[in-house]
């Protein structure tokens, strides 16, 4: 069964909400993630990415970082930017981009439950990334930013969700500077709140979509805290963290494309000639174009566009090697480009599917010798690969719209 747990959210006064939201703080660098700040002292991103306000530290990771992003959480608390909610509420957050919808809710699952797989999880993780959070989690005591939830669709928490949206107000309903509407509505009657925790306690799993660092960096400052206080009895707020669960059904993924920084020693014609042995390769037009069907992948090299369609050989039925990313990285990233860990080699970067294939031209006309677009991955083959304990290549899964930060915090 799944756990949902209300909380008193630390958010932002309404009249702040607007400038406080901000992208989560994985999905930019330190410098875009300035830029996006300047000129906006409210961002929420002064607190989960901080380093932008200490331009003296060259890294990112300094413990005087994470002791900056404590005192601007407490600033913003001093000065009435985020006010604590005065009871344990749940929340129901719907984001819209590009006239589509999702609508999830907002509560905290158990540490418990992400350690005994009720929580599943279908990527690896760096221990480098899990750190920062670590720290920065256990220096503002809080979980800053959710993670990113979803479960097989559930009618009777459907019913409950909209029940409540068209008989309640929301306390924020703001569009973003990335043109993407965000809507919350406070779950405050507990009689609701109990209701609502017995839907999920009858959901058997969640699954993570995005965030798995930060839920990893969440549990391991649970367990720290537990052994700090080792007559802890469960009911602890370090004994929960912050999500956002939204039904797959709501759910769009998108495509995680790919961009190398060389051929690896070979020319486009060699390249090309070492592609034909698994792929049947078409030159098109000068137009990009986008993957229509899974196995087929677009490749732009040298002011080219290419459509790959993988031979029938190097097709798998098996949930993991059958996946267009394995397929990739099985049979030209390491083969032939010599990527072998594309988690750590600094030769390969990631494109959401989000930007378009003009992001991808781009690229190879800027620092990179070739780009390959992906088809995305299905919602049921991330479900599928979780329910097996399979972990899905990295960089598999790109969904959107990101949730917003800064909107509700967990306090530790």
């Amino acid at each position: 069964m799944a756990v949902i747990r209300p909380f008193a959210a630390l958010r932002p006064s309404e009249k702040y909400a607007e400038k406080v939201i901000s992208l989560p703080y994985d999905v930019m660098n330190r410098s875009e993630a300035l830029k996006l700040s300047q000129g906006n002292p409210l961002s929420f991103l002064h607190i989960s990415r901080s380093e932008i306000d200490l331009p003296h530290i060259e890294n990112p990771h300094h413990p005087e970082v994470y002791r900056q992003s404590k005192q601007k959480l407490d600033e913003f608390v001093f000065r009435g930017i985020l006010v604590r909610e005065e009871q344990p509420c749940l929340y129901i957050y719907r984001q819209t981009m590009n006239g589509r919808s999702q609508t999830g809710i907002a509560g905290c699952v158990s540490i418990d439950e992400y350690l005994d797989g009720t929580i599943r999880r279908h990527e690896l993780t760096l221990v480098e990334k899990e750190q920062d959070r670590i720290h920065h989690f256990d220096a503002c005591s809080a979980n800053t930013e959710p993670v990113f939830l979803t479960y097989r669709h559930s009618a009777e928490i459907h019913d409950f969700t909209e029940d409540w949206i068209q008989n309640h107000a929301p306390v924020y309903d703001l569009i973003d500077v990335h043109s993407v509407g965000h809507t919350l509505w406070v779950v405050d009657d507990p009689k609701k709140i109990e209701g609502m925790a017995e839907c999920f306690h009858r959901i058997p799993t969640l699954y993570i979509a995005d965030g798995h660092h930060r839920s990893a960096s969440a549990v391991k400052v649970g367990m720290k805290r537990r052994e700090e206080k080792p007559h802890y009895d469960g009911s602890e707020e370090f004994n929960y963290f912050m999500a956002v669960i939204f039904p797959d059904s709501d759910l769009k993924l998108y495509d995680y494309n790919r961009v190398v920084k060389d051929l690896n020693g070979m020319s486009k014609e060699e390249f090309l000639t070492a592609l034909s042995s698994s792929f049947r390769i078409e030159k098109m037009s000068e137009a990009p174009f986008d993957p229509d069907e899974p196995h087929v992948f677009s490749m732009f090299l040298e002011r080219s566009w290419y459509r790959l369609s993988a031979k029938d050989g190097i097709l798998s039925s098996h949930i993991i090697q059958g996946l267009d990313v394995s397929i990739l990285q099985n049979h030209v990233l390491e083969p032939l480009l010599g990527i072998r860990d594309p988690r750590t080699d600094s030769r390969i970067e990631f494109v959401g599917g989000i930007h378009g294939m003009e992001e991808l031209e781009r690229r190879t006309e800027t620092d990179m010798a070739v780009a390959f677009a992906l088809y995305p991955v299905s919602m049921e083959d991330m479900l599928t690969a979780s329910d097996q304990n399979e972990t899905m290549p990295p960089k598999s899964t790109w969904f959107e719209p990101k949730l917003g930060s800064g909107l509700f915090i967990h306090m530790l």
